[in-house]
């Protein structure tokens, strides 16, 4: 039976991400896992994560799972999610964060003349979960920041992550910044919203995203069944 550690270090709703993985993959074995050696022992990783990138990057550190990450980012299929997939970069705008530096490149916030100012990453948590239930955000702007909703996903690339799913699906996602990769070659997936960015990037065994597949129905659903059957 496939092992996959979901990675706990207190910064992701990882509880959401277990159920759709264990209704995706009802034959894997889905853990939360808060120790290194339980990540060390899985057969595949998912690392989400949620908030403000100051407190996610401090609070992984913390937690002791850095190391841990960044080892099975080397050895083992490992899956970013949101928050997840900007840390994998070398830094973030938000709060001049240094991140882990597996891609080159960088966590950009949405700004120009169309956009209203980010708001932090705490507001981002609670505008998901308002999201999720169904509450409307009733700010005036054109152009609301964070980008919340669901956009249409362009796979830029084939890849087996995307077996199943059709070009320009629908995601959902929740967001104020987005990461640009120095490597074009990275991107798998791009999103319009006031500007084309990187939604979706992939190498070797890491395939991350920005948006959330477990709040994205079944084609998020099919994204995941699709990580826990790829073989890279």
């Amino acid at each position: 039976m496939t092992t996959i550690a979901i990675v706990d270090y207190g910064m992701g709703n990882f509880h959401s991400v277990a159920r759709a993985l264990k209704y995706a993959a009802p034959d894997a074995d889905i853990r939360i896992c808060s120790q290194p050696q339980e990540i060390a022992a899985a057969d595949r990783v998912v690392f989400p994560g949620q908030g403000a990138m100051a407190d996610c990057m401090r609070t992984l550190n913390e937690s002791g799972l850095r190391e841990a990450v960044v080892r099975a980012a080397r050895e083992k299929p490992l899956l970013g999610v949101c928050v997840g997939e900007q840390m994998l970069f070398d830094s973030s705008e938000e709060g001049g964060t240094a991140c882990l530096g597996l891609f080159r490149g960088v966590v950009r916030r949405f700004s120009g003349p169309g956009f209203a100012e980010p708001v932090s990453g705490d507001d981002v948590a609670c505008l998901a979960d308002a999201g999720a239930a169904g509450l409307a955000d009733t700010r005036p702007e054109r152009l609301k920041v964070p980008h919340m909703g669901w956009n249409k996903v362009r796979q830029t690339r084939s890849h087996p992550i995307w077996a199943g799913i059709p070009d320009e699906t629908h995601f959902y996602f929740v967001h104020s910044y987005y990461a640009d990769p120095e490597d074009p070659d990275l991107t798998v997936g791009e999103t319009e919203y006031g500007l084309a960015f990187t939604c979706a990037v992939a190498a070797a065994n890491i395939f991350a995203v920005q948006f959330h597949p477990e709040k994205s129905a079944e084609h998020g659903l099919r994204l995941y069944r699709n990580f826990v059957d790829w073989q890279p």
